[in-house]
């Protein structure tokens, strides 16, 4: 895969709430199951790209975007970081602080897998290569998430999967397309992103 910029900020301005969008590959095929969706029954994903849409709305603090990603880049116990983790926090700190926002971005306590992407991020075969942060002070996530999901490109993965809030939404979802599906991607959620408001 070639070399891609860890965090890419969509649209024109870089808040510290809003959605996000992960890029995850996985590199062999895996039996994962993502806590007590369907009652713990693992479900087969087949190699290759995932995305997962996610939200932090909080002002300040662990529920604020950038600390919510970098926890996303994080696996649980003595495990590693995903390798991403320490250029995805340089990233997020400069833009931060070019914006004029706070910078304090300590490494996140210990990772207890909690929402459904956790189960997948905490996996080896798992990593996250790539963030794609919407900055904004509207909802975003569900509406993203349903664009995507009617995406050609992009399969469901399992219906309410990464999505304990909606019914019948999904918010992981695999990816069948070249490298440029990700190249447009940024211009593809500012558009979907100002429709969404």
């Amino acid at each position: 895969m070639a070399e891609v910029p860890p965090a890419i900020w969509v649209g024109a301005r870089v808040l510290p709430w809003g959605a996000y969008v992960l890029r995850i590959a996985l590199g062999e095929d895996a039996k994962v199951a993502f806590g007590r969706f369907r009652g713990g029954e693992p479900i087969p994903l087949p190699a290759g790209d995932y995305l997962y849409v996610g939200s932090a709305m909080g002002k300040r603090g662990s529920a604020t975007l950038a600390r919510r990603v970098l926890r996303h880049a994080c696996r649980s116990g003595q495990a590693p970081p995903h390798p991403i983790w320490m250029s995805l926090q340089r990233s997020l700190r400069r833009e931060l602080q070019e914006a004029g926002f706070p910078t304090e971005l300590p490494r996140p306590s210990p990772k207890r897998c909690f929402w459904h992407i956790d189960y997948l991020l905490d996996r080896p075969e798992a990593e996250l290569v790539q963030v794609f942060l919407v900055g904004s002070d509207q909802r975003l996530e569900a509406s993203l998430a349903r664009s995507l999901a009617a995406d050609p490109h992009t399969r469901v993965v399992a219906a309410g999967l990464g999505a304990r809030d909606s019914d019948q939404a999904t918010h992981l979802l695999r990816v069948e397309a070249a490298p440029v599906w990700w190249q447009t991607l940024p211009h593809r959620l500012v558009s979907l992103s100002q429709g969404g408001r």
